[in-house]
């Protein structure tokens, strides 16, 4: 049979040793930082810590390639790092493989010259510096980039931009940002209109305003004016007109990497939720003997199955380079939800204790809910599902190739 649900002994290996490190490595230090919450010092010594230890358990860079220091390992593959990586906040930042450094990684390596390589992904990939993506303004739907109000204009030698930006991530203290702006007055379609360019950091003109404040706390979503900024004309990524494109090639697979590390997280909310229900009696038995709790943790079982199977084979189709935009989509709006009703489900069955600081229930819940907005909201995904649904009826008389195109 040519469909297998498990992965290479290679794979495996893998994902048992990321499990292992998470464990030994991660955990402990990741509870030396919560006992130190406002040491910035000793944070960063614990994260260099981890990465160091990364590099010796052979763990390092797991998505980039091999001349870069990295595993070379595909999208299946790392589909099972992300996961165990993601069961810490700091597991992904161990390894090298967070978010929005990942992203940028894979975008220099397809898009930039041999010099932009050496100058910014080489560093990136050893772990020496940190970037931002510079995309989503507050004037326009974020969802939209054929909006951005962003401008960059050609003078000489050097690019004038001048715009307004927030929601940055990892802004504060990144080396570089790659910057999505508009170049093009009167593209042919409105997706040529935007180019994307590397900013070197700190720059004069790019002001960081402030950290915005989220449900969640402060995590460097930073608020950028961008007042009359010089950019060189070799700081161009890729051609004018292709900042859309560009975009829209990174935001796909780091979709997806997201969907596997919340894979990470509901995992563990379920996990907890059955431990509480096996430990915590009430009422004349255990919680896991109760039908109302059974429901919920079947539920979540079952979304939790649905999840590892859609980024399984969305992760498979870019592997293989097929067309992944529509399984991408279903992955992320389907995991995303998921995942929100996975911990509120936990934390119903831990009651006022998941409710709590006291289990990480609560945190995750606030980390969560940005999932259904973060990488296109909800609705976006929904509308562009449905449309690819309808196409798909209308060239082929089906809605076969809109569902995965699986063999039955």
């Amino acid at each position: 049979m040519a469909i297998d649900f498990s992965f290479p002994p290679e794979i495996e290996q893998v994902r048992l040793r990321v499990r292992d490190f998470i464990c030994e490595v991660v955990r402990p230090r990741e509870q030396e930082i919560e006992q130190r919450p406002n040491d910035r010092g000793f944070l960063i010594r614990k994260i260099l810590e981890m990465r160091q230890a990364a590099r010796e358990w052979g763990l390092w860079l797991p998505h980039m390639p091999k001349e870069y220091g990295g595993m070379g390992l595909g999208h299946v593959a790392m589909a099972a790092v992300q996961a165990e990586a993601a069961k810490s906040a700091f597991g992904p930042y161990a390894l090298n493989a967070q978010a929005p450094d990942e992203g940028n990684m894979h975008t220099l390596l397809h898009w930039g010259t041999e010099k932009q390589k050496e100058k910014y992904l080489r560093p990136l990939c050893e772990g020496v510096v940190r970037s931002c993506f510079a995309m989503t303004e507050p004037e326009v739907a974020g969802s939209d980039p054929t909006l951005i109000q962003t401008r960059a204009v050609l003078d000489g030698d050097e690019w004038v931009i001048n715009g307004h930006k927030w929601f940055i991530s990892g802004a504060r203290g990144a080396s570089f940002a790659i910057l999505i702006a508009r170049t093009e007055e009167n593209p042919p379609i409105p997706q040529a209109a935007n180019s994307a360019f590397i900013v070197d950091l700190p720059a004069e003109g790019w002001t960081i305003v402030r950290d915005i404040e989220t449900m969640a706390g402060s995590h460097n979503h930073c608020e950028i004016r961008i007042e009359n900024l010089r950019v060189p004309r070799e700081n161009l990524l890729g051609q004018r007109g292709q900042g859309h494109l560009l975009g829209q090639s990174r935001l796909g697979p780091a979709r997806l990497a997201n969907c596997m590390r919340w894979i990470g997280q509901a995992e563990m909310a379920l996990d907890m939720m059955v431990d509480r229900a096996l430990k915590r009696y009430a009422h004349g038995s255990y919680l896991a003997e109760k039908q109302g709790i059974q429901w919920m943790i079947a539920d979540s079982a079952m979304e939790l199955y649905q999840c590892k199977l859609m980024v399984l084979h969305a992760a498979y189709k870019i592997d293989r380079g097929e067309d992944f935009r529509s399984e991408v989509s279903m992955a992320k709006h389907f995991v995303a939800n998921a995942l929100n009703r996975i911990i509120d489900r936990a934390i119903q069955v831990h009651g006022a204790l998941g409710y709590s600081l006291d289990t990480p229930l609560a945190r995750m819940a606030q980390h969560a809910r940005w999932a259904r907005f973060a990488d296109g909201a909800d609705e976006v995904h929904q509308w562009r599902i449905a449309q690819r649904t309808i196409e798909a009826y209308k060239r082929d008389g089906t809605t076969k190739a809109a569902t995965g195109g699986l063999p039955l």
